[in-house]
């Protein structure tokens, strides 16, 4: 029985983390973009609709280029990522969804996934973020 209460707690810190993580992300996304690279692991890679972009100073200046954003998530999902997957290091699977306006562009749907990994230094645990992978979701009507 151990094992499940351990999931269970595993999965109840990854929700917690998940839900934060998601609330901070789009915020600085939205209103203080400069600062979204430290959110990221240093070699970390993001996936924008299937462009690789690795490194802190690649995602600064493509972050830089984009327009200003409106995120709204309609819904996020998480779970852990088992230990033996990742070295036993903590990791959270972060699923978003929602609709995002760019200036100067009509609202579209999105799609994001992040895989989270827990960094901890002198007793504080922050979450950064290893993979990130987003997609629009145009759907014909």
């Amino acid at each position: 029985m151990a094992g499940a209460v351990d999931f269970r707690t595993n999965a109840d810190q990854a929700c917690r983390a998940a839900e934060e993580f998601a609330s901070i992300y789009y915020e600085t996304m939205d209103k203080r973009r400069r600062v979204l690279t430290r959110l990221y692991l240093d070699k970390a890679t993001l996936i924008w609709n299937g462009n690789a972009i690795s490194g802190q100073e690649a995602l600064a200046d493509f972050f830089e280029m984009l327009p200003s954003s409106e995120f709204q998530v309609t819904l996020f999902d998480c779970q852990p990522v088992h230990e033996q997957a990742t070295l036993n290091q903590a990791t959270v699977l972060v699923v978003t969804c929602g609709i995002v306006k760019f200036d100067g562009s009509n609202k579209r749907y999105f799609n994001q996934n992040f895989l989270l990994t827990a960094q901890t230094t002198n007793n504080n645990t922050v979450w950064k973020i290893m993979s990130d992978c987003f997609r629009f979701q145009d759907w014909q009507s």
